[in-house]
């Protein structure tokens, strides 16, 4: 049975984040979450692999990825990596550094954007890591707490700026609610899919909802999604899919179906295609058993 563990961090009450840095040559730290703040760095980490949710990727030699999710299970495993000397500098950070009175000031706003964006797992470009590596690589080292602490706004700031990060698991899969950094229009049809997912969704209806021509309707979703409805669609059910592989005993056949998929056959490919993995061996790697530690 694969474990996922609730972690207790050792940040205290005292202390704005808890850092540690530190060089390793196995992954041996298994599938987990906790309630804080992560924003975590890998050098020389070719051939990890990066569990973020329903997500899961091989990393290259840097990898940099900020989780904000409460609940979103993450972990690096050893997967394909043969390095001798990986360098893995961890910081876990409270929301309560950064209140929601000081969020909301003009300043703070592209931080704040990015933290609901991590909710989801955040990953950074190589050549936003080379922005930022400077600092990160200093900042353990630093003796005074004060001066470490503005480098560390100074990181969140600058990644916050990064017009190339993407977000890694599906909002379904991590229960985050997307909509409320959508316009109204986009908002319901989205409410519409999260509720009839199951279903047939045409795009007729959708546009009808948001008050459009199926064809001004096709390229407004576009633009303002980065998805064509169905792509949106399917991202929706595969998550949800996703998620009832991890926490229900359903078969993989009624999943499918309560998923808005009508084929078993489309179904697995659709699966392995978006997630990297059949259906069947995503559950094999979730198998959930949560402890706390």
């Amino acid at each position: 049975m694969r474990k996922i563990l609730q972690e207790s961090t050792p940040l205290s009450d005292k202390d704005c984040f808890y850092i540690v840095d530190r060089h390793k040559s196995e992954f041996t730290f298994p599938l987990h979450c906790h309630t804080e703040c992560e924003l975590n760095f890998i050098e020389k980490g070719q051939g990890v692999q990066r569990v973020v949710g329903d997500s899961i990727e091989y990393i290259g030699d840097y990898d940099l990825t900020l989780i904000a999710g409460k609940g979103l299970e993450h972990s690096w495993e050893q997967g394909r990596c043969v390095s001798p000397d990986v360098r893995e500098v961890t910081i876990q950070f409270s929301r309560d550094i950064l209140p929601e009175q000081l969020l909301t000031r003009t300043q703070f706003a592209s931080i704040k954007e990015m933290l609901h964006k991590a909710e989801l797992g955040l990953n950074f470009s190589l050549q936003t890591i080379m922005k930022v590596y400077d600092r990160l690589d200093s900042l353990s080292t630093e003796k005074d707490s004060f001066e470490q602490f503005l480098h560390f706004l100074k990181i969140l700031y600058d990644l916050s700026r990064a017009e190339d990060s993407r977000t890694l698991a599906s909002s379904t899969f991590a229960k985050v609610d997307e909509r409320k950094a959508s316009s109204r229009r986009i908002q319901k049809v989205k409410s519409y899919v999260a509720e009839n997912y199951p279903g047939d969704i045409r795009l007729e209806n959708c546009a009808a909802i948001a008050g459009m021509t199926p064809s001004a309707f096709s390229r407004f979703f576009k633009q303002h999604t980065g998805r064509t409805l169905m792509e949106y669609v399917i991202d929706t059910r595969l998550g949800v899919a996703a998620r009832m592989l991890v926490d229900t005993t359903l078969s993989v056949s009624e999943i499918c179906f309560a998923c808005g998929f009508n084929n078993l056959s489309n179904f697995n490919r659709t699966f392995k295609s978006r997630r990297g993995y059949t259906p069947r061996d995503f559950r094999a790697l979730f198998k959930k058993n949560k402890v706390f530690v």
